[in-house]
């Protein structure tokens, strides 16, 4: 299934746990893929986009829970 929600700087934050202000200085240094649409100059991607990007960025990996 294919998820064509636009998602705007507010969105791609909630998703990853960080600050609209942390996504913006990704885009401004190259770290986030380009926008699937820019409409009234601001930028917006598509969920899967954001989605396939957090799953391929360094430091994603799947976190274990200690054992006691």
């Amino acid at each position: 299934m294919t998820d064509r929600r636009l998602w705007s700087y507010r969105e791609i934050a909630a998703h990853i746990g960080v600050q609209t202000d942390t996504v913006r200085s990704y885009r401004k240094h190259g770290l986030l893929p380009p926008p699937d649409l820019n409409e009234a100059g601001k930028p917006y991607w598509f969920a899967d986009t954001i989605r396939d990007w957090v799953a391929r960025r360094p430091g994603n990996r799947a976190r274990r829970v200690p054992r006691r």
